[in-house]
């Protein structure tokens, strides 16, 4: 006989053993049996089907995405240069009258010079710059605020008007040397951005100086004076802003800026 035979004839015989003693063992008898044989360990005869065990396939890795943002600084640059501008043109007497209404500049004070600023504050904080963030955002509030003053249905120049109109300029005075004080910050905290950042802070910080030196003096050459420096502010925020947008990828030159980190 082969192995194989002989395998097979085991287990036949086994399986007729068992069978055997089970026929000649009462019910009680087969109960005491099988709780004296515990544990049963359970083993494959030759009859048992190959037992496969399928494992589940594994979950697809997770892919963190992330959504890109654009720079928004050149876009926060350029409204802050152009409301500049316009409203330093004014004051400095550019073919209009320096002591004349410049109620024009309140349509872009509150729309390109404040509200686009304010997004551009908030969409910086998206690209992690809180130094971006806070200069955009606190710029923009200020024009929005500058825009809310000028106009008359906010009641603010009526009410000066009925009380004493001398103390609109006072007012105006405390309002230019609170931002002048925190221009005076955004130009410490500069110090390792830029050349150009750190003369537009300084230019800023002038400006509001001299503006509110021509309010509390009541002095028509001082508001000249801060005219002509908010132009020059304007045209250095324009030069940091193409800067940002004169980029590797979508220009053939750049603009230095004189980096200082």
């Amino acid at each position: 006989m082969s192995p194989d035979d002989i395998e097979t004839k085991t287990c036949h015989d086994q399986q007729s053993q068992m069978s055997h003693e089970i026929q000649y063992m009462s019910p009680d008898d087969i109960e005491a049996k099988t709780c004296h044989e515990q544990p049963i360990t359970y083993h494959k005869t030759c009859h048992d089907p190959p037992m496969n065990f399928h494992h589940p396939p594994p979950p697809p890795p997770i892919i963190a995405t992330s959504d890109v943002i654009a720079n928004p600084g050149p876009l926060g640059l350029c409204g802050l240069a152009l409301t500049c501008f316009v409203l330093s043109l004014h004051n400095a007497g550019a073919g209009v009258s320096s002591t004349g209404p410049n109620n024009v500049v309140t349509g872009l004070a509150l729309f390109y010079g404040g509200m686009i600023q304010v997004l551009c504050g908030m969409w910086e904080f998206k690209t992690g710059n809180t130094f971006g963030a806070t200069a955009f955002a606190s710029y923009g509030a200020y024009w929005l605020s500058y825009s809310v003053i000028s106009m008359p249905w906010s009641g603010i120049p009526g009410a000066y008007s009925a009380a004493d109109p001398s103390q609109l300029a006072g007012s105006m005075t405390i309002y230019m040397i609170a931002w002048a004080i925190f221009s005076g910050f955004m130009l410490i905290a500069s110090h390792r951005s830029s050349i150009g950042m750190v003369l537009l802070f300084f230019c800023l910080f002038l400006l509001y100086v001299l503006t509110a030196a021509a309010e509390y003096n009541s002095s028509v050459s001082i508001r000249t004076a801060s005219g002509c420096v908010g132009v020059v502010t304007s045209f250095v925020a324009w030069y940091n802003a193409f800067s940002g947008l004169l980029t590797k990828q979508s220009s053939f030159f750049q603009l230095p800026i004189g980096s200082l980190s």
